[in-house]
């Protein structure tokens, strides 16, 4: 449990470089939507990055998709032409199939810099599959956190695939029962493993 407090640490304090390729944020509910926004608007005052990635598909799983969540950013103001889309055929969407299908994204593209974004109670367990997929497919790209913007941590939300409900609070622990699990699976990387990428990064 210490490894993961530290992992915590130094996830929500990463220490980002001047800029970076793109940002990816990942797919949200409606609940959680904003979160990433508001990240991304964090990146474009502080010019982490002046290009973003999302889900380049309909409506599934909780997300409503690239044509709903790219005109939120554009709202918000993201401009249409810094964003793109990262493309996956599977029949539903999950924080590994983003990853992989993003690190693919960035390895075909050249991109050396990948920042990533989730909901606050997400974030670890992103930024571990995030490492993951690099590993499996592109290990030298430098990933980098910067979690969503936190909201009413008391408030009960729809989150993952559109089937879990609970508050923000409460859905913290379904966070860290999950990157045991899928760490004992293999599934991502297991926590001293991305201490080791980020002291290598």
């Amino acid at each position: 449990m210490k490894d993961l407090i530290a992992l915590t640490v130094r996830v929500f304090n990463d220490v980002l470089p001047t800029s970076t390729d793109v940002h990816f944020l990942y797919s949200q509910t409606p609940d959680n939507e904003q979160s990433v926004i508001e990240a991304a608007l964090k990146a474009k005052k502080n010019n982490f990055t002046n290009a973003w990635l999302i889900m380049q598909t309909k409506a599934i799983s909780g997300y409503e998709g690239f044509e709903v969540f790219s005109k939120s950013l554009i709202k918000a103001g993201i401009s249409e032409t810094h964003i793109m889309g990262a493309f996956s055929d599977q029949e539903i969407l999950h924080t590994l199939i983003e990853s992989m299908a993003v690190v693919s994204f960035c390895k075909e593209r050249g991109y050396k810099s990948l920042l990533v974004s989730a909901a606050p109670f997400q974030q670890v367990r992103a930024f571990m599959t995030a490492v993951t997929a690099a590993m499996r497919i592109y290990p030298t790209l430098k990933i980098y956190s910067l979690a969503g913007k936190a909201y009413d941590w008391n408030e009960k939300v729809i989150h993952s695939q559109g089937k879990t409900t609970g508050t923000r609070a409460e859905l913290i622990n379904g966070e860290i029962d999950r990157i045991g699990i899928y760490g004992e699976k293999g599934d991502i990387l297991k926590v001293p493993e991305v201490h080791a990428y980020l002291d290598r990064r």
